[in-house]
């Protein structure tokens, strides 16, 4: 177990191994949340604006170029959009990886 020190202004360092391990550099995001023993720290990924709308573009091209009109209702479509969304978003997070 680590043990970490709470510096001005509220920070804390996380030991090189545990950054290491979870493949975390300067800048990433970390979401928060109160446990029953304690804090709990997890790794997130975001994908900037400009790339999340370039892969919602080729998205779109691919759907276009490839399927006639679809029968899905419109929830049913932005549900796929958010499926291939997240999909896009795991494949960039695993890139991101050594």
């Amino acid at each position: 177990m680590a043990l970490v020190r709470l510096k001005r202004a509220a920070q804390i360092t996380l030991p090189a191994e545990l950054r290491k391990r979870f493949h975390l550099e300067e800048g990433d995001y970390l979401e928060v949340e109160a446990v029953e023993n304690g804090i709990l720290l997890k790794p997130v990924s975001f994908i900037g604006r400009e790339k999340a709308w370039e892969k919602v573009r080729e998205v779109l091209n691919r759907v276009h170029a490839k399927l006639s009109p679809s029968d899905q209702s419109p929830r049913e479509q932005e549900e796929e959009i958010t499926r291939i969304i997240k999909e896009l978003r795991q494949e960039d997070e695993a890139e991101r990886r050594p």
